[in-house]
């Protein structure tokens, strides 16, 4: 299997009143097409300016990004994103909101098409039957399920989750790891997680890439050799307990709380 996500030698700064403020150097991650890949790092190492990157929404100062083969130098319609905040539209209904990419990138599309694409993802995720309602009227848990169907619907090859399950309260969270889960085993794609959540990227990734402190660069990359679905309960096996503290030994490191 070939990398469908070619991270090379990175290099990112923001310009700030006092000058470059550098939050990533010579940056690099291979993601192969199909894989999960979860990235934990301390908070403001550039785990987010890595999202725009392979997004085509930033170009770095150094350093190349590939999307299948080419070179990414402005945005991707091959790309689905989700955030932290489901960022609905209050004043469209639940089947609108995920029908907005495919009027973006698709619109000479047949509606009855695109409404049959959106009813499917959200019967698949459990949210038949709410179609009709607002934003308002769901829960925080729906409405991220809800976030997931619109970044999906346009069959993305590239799904990037910016910890979209980090406002939830655990047993939500929980939830949705298994409904990402069944997504993949429906709906190909190659996916990067955004996470602060060590068991979140042990459950989910299939690779864990560790990046350091700002400037972050990859320090470290765990391999989960593990079929999907997995039972929750894999994250009290000893093997996963023992993945989880050396994600933590790692993260501590890139903090420069211990030494490597």
């Amino acid at each position: 299997m070939g990398n469908l996500i070619e991270i090379r030698g990175v290099s990112h700064a923001y310009r700030t009143k006092s000058g470059p403020l550098p939050v990533l150097k010579n940056l690099n991650i291979d993601i192969p097409e199909g894989s999960f890949c979860a990235v934990v790092g301390p908070s403001g190492c550039g785990k987010s300016t890595l999202t725009r990157l392979i997004a085509g929404l930033m170009i770095p100062d150094a350093g190349e990004v590939w999307l299948h083969g080419e070179r990414v130098t402005s945005p991707r319609k091959t790309v689905g994103m989700a955030f932290q905040n489901p960022v609905l539209l209050e004043w469209r209904t639940i089947l609108d909101n995920v029908l907005l990419p495919l009027e973006i990138v698709a619109p000479t599309m047949p509606r009855s098409q695109k409404e049959a694409r959106a009813r499917e993802l959200l019967a698949m995720v459990g949210l038949d039957g709410f179609e009709t309602r607002r934003p308002s009227e769901l829960s925080g848990g729906m409405r991220q399920r809800a976030s997931l169907c619109r970044a999906l619907v346009h069959r993305p090859d590239v799904l990037i989750l910016d910890e979209p399950f980090g406002a939830l309260d655990a047993f939500t969270r929980e939830d949705l790891w298994q409904t990402m889960h069944q997504l993949r085993a429906r709906e190909p794609f190659t996916a990067l997680l955004i996470t602060h959540d060590l068991r979140e990227s042990v459950y989910l990734g299939d690779q864990v890439v560790v990046l350091s402190g700002r400037p972050a660069t990859t320090q470290s990359v765990m391999t989960i050799d593990l079929p999907g679905p997995r039972p929750l309960d894999m994250l009290y096996q000893p093997e996963q307990v023992a993945r989880l503290a050396q994600l933590r030994h790692e993260i501590q490191i890139a903090q420069g709380r211990e030494v490597a």
